[in-house]
């Protein structure tokens, strides 16, 4: 799947934005351009109108666009002044915003198919005849330059791309991933809900939403204890001056919930659980003997998210990280990182994830103000990180600008069901911090020393590990992780007692069963049952009761005939412990 930073890509694509922009200005004259970029999945364009647009006007616009493709106009570029510029568009308030800001010494540009002319840095392709595989495919509002305090504007989006086949295989990939939204199939299959009575981004983890989120919470942390992590509880807020202190306050304030006044204190509900474990490590002096000294939590965190932004369990407010944080020498950070990544890898293997990719993700030294300043820290940790995975002998791409601000960090990518890469865990590397708090360690020497600080979080917030999972897996989740992993299915009243006895014998064995009572017919048992994706149907009529079996069926394989509760019982026993395997 083509990238953006391929040019030819992004040349089309902001091509098909202008001559969207054109074909708006056709149909809709009352609609005012404003800002319209190719992106990742492929374009839009912003207009500020009174009237909204329809999913009818998209296809108006599609037929309009096209005709420009026929016409095959030629993208011609021309300089201008400034004050030729402002003279153009001092009808549209909004690109004389975007004009006023621009340098005296920057060149500036306009940028013209057929009628249509826009201002812009470019490029495009040589003419709208090079525009011929598109697609117009939804609105959305969007408010100016995305700052709610500005007008909400309309977005149409689109996708274009150089061929036909990879237009259509795209069109593909987005159906694939409707039928997969968490969105949809954690509302149909009882995962969880948001409501507007509790607020956006907070959702609710409904019964089997919750047993995927203890499945995974219980998993985890049964591989860190394993592995020598200490697990803590902490509360969900502190006093603002632990925040000031860390310097989240200064670089996150933006994005924290805002301070409440208690008496003389202001608390703030946590957006990170760092500093909470740091002052836990000071609660002692310790020994260089005793490190690393690893703590884990699956700690709560706040963020206040645009309200634009939020989406399902993928963005919320309110989130659960698989967190901790790992204090040790300098000596000790290359073996720390492998046994981290060492530990991404199995849990990775177990949830199911064959396609991902490591990316080094280091500060930008020209940005003074998103990172702390610190060259010889930041040299040295980014060193470090290296040596690190290349001990390791991992593959990884270096992306300048994408550290945290105290440090750099691994993040390891997976792509989701659009092929789109999301950092699902990551493992970041801190001198900074342990400055800032004072923490210490006493060496052999007997003298005082500054552990490093290793953050690092394996299978992401419970919230956004469950979206991901059920979208790749489109709600059939295997056998170990699915919340109810068989249901008993009885063909008529007389049977329920016997289920009931089957499901009792079922759940001493820890298994996760439930019996369908209702009084309907058993084909709609069974195809409602297929629905809510069930790995297994157990069918009970007279014949079962009578040999004290069970009819299995299948969601994969179908009907697999009669077992003996015993038999299906070591079935199950067999696929649990190859799916831990696996």
């Amino acid at each position: 799947m083509r990238k953006l930073d391929d040019p030819e890509l992004s040349r089309l694509r902001h091509s098909a934005a202008h001559m969207l922009a054109q074909a708006v200005q056709h149909l809709f004259p009352d609609a005012k351009p404003t800002i319209g970029p190719p992106t990742e999945d492929g374009f839009y364009y912003d207009f500020a109108r009174e009237t909204p647009f329809t999913p009818e006007d998209l296809k108006a616009l599609e037929k309009e666009m096209r005709r420009s493709t026929k016409r095959g106009e030629k993208f011609e570029e021309r300089e201008v002044t400034r004050d030729e510029a402002l003279e153009l568009f001092s009808d549209n308030p909004f690109k004389v915003e975007l004009i006023s800001e621009v340098a005296d010494d920057e060149r500036k540009t306009l940028w013209t198919n057929g009628d249509f002319t826009d201002w812009c840095r470019g490029p495009h392709v040589s003419g709208t005849g090079k525009v011929r595989h598109f697609k117009l495919q939804s609105l959305a509002g969007a408010y100016w330059r995305g700052d709610e305090k500005n007008p909400m504007l309309q977005r149409i989006y689109g996708t274009a791309f150089p061929t036909r086949e990879e237009l259509d295989e795209h069109l593909h990939r987005i159906e694939e991933a409707r039928k997969r939204d968490h969105r949809r199939l954690g509302r149909e299959l009882e995962l969880f809900t948001i409501v507007p009575e509790i607020g956006a981004g907070l959702p609710l983890w409904l019964p089997k939403g919750a047993t995927i989120r203890r499945i995974l919470e219980d998993y985890i942390v049964t591989e860190e204890l394993r592995q020598g992590y200490q697990h803590v509880y902490s509360p969900h807020l502190a006093k603002v001056e632990l925040y000031k202190t860390s310097g989240h306050w200064e670089h996150y304030q933006h994005d924290m919930f805002p301070p409440m006044k208690m008496g003389n204190e202001e608390l703030v509900l946590r957006p990170m659980n760092c500093p909470h474990h740091f002052m836990m490590y000071k609660q002692k002096r310790h020994s260089y003997r005793e490190l690393p000294l690893r703590l884990a939590e699956i700690g709560t965190m706040y963020r206040y998210e645009q309200s634009g932004e939020l989406t399902g369990l993928s963005r919320v407010r309110v989130m659960n990280l698989n967190d901790a944080h790992i204090f040790c020498m300098p000596e000790q950070i290359k073996s720390e990182v492998a046994n981290v990544v060492r530990l991404i890898q199995s849990a990775y293997q177990r949830l199911g994830f064959k396609d991902y990719w490591y990316r080094l993700s280091l500060r930008d030294p020209e940005d003074k103000e998103k990172y702390v300043a610190n060259d010889e820290m930041w040299d040295s940790a980014e060193q470090m990180m290296r040596e690190a995975l290349d001990e390791l002998g991992l593959e990884y791409e270096e992306s300048v600008g994408d550290a945290c601000f105290y440090g750099p960090k691994l993040d390891v990518q997976v792509p989701n069901v659009m092929g789109k890469d999301e950092t699902l865990s990551t493992v970041q590397l801190d001198f900074h911090m342990p400055e800032r708090f004072e923490l210490e360690y006493i060496g052999a020497d007997g003298n005082a020393h500054r552990p490093v600080v290793i953050h690092r979080g394996v299978i992401s917030t419970m919230e956004r590990m469950v979206a991901f999972l059920i979208e790749l897996y489109g709600g059939a989740f295997p056998l170990w992780l699915a919340p109810v992993q068989m249901k008993l299915l009885p063909i008529a009243d007389r049977h329920h007692e016997y289920c009931y006895q089957v499901n009792e014998r079922l759940r001493e064995a820890s298994l996760r069963s439930e019996v369908d009572n209702r009084n309907e017919k058993i084909g709609r048992k069974i195809r409602e049952s297929q629905l809510e994706k069930i790995p297994y149907m157990l069918i009970v009529g007279d014949r079962e009761v009578e040999s004290g079996t069970v009819a299995v069926r299948s969601r994969e394989e179908g009907d697999l005939g009669p077992r003996s509760v015993e038999e299906f019982l070591e079935q199950t026993r067999t696929e649990l412990t190859a799916e831990k395997a696996t």
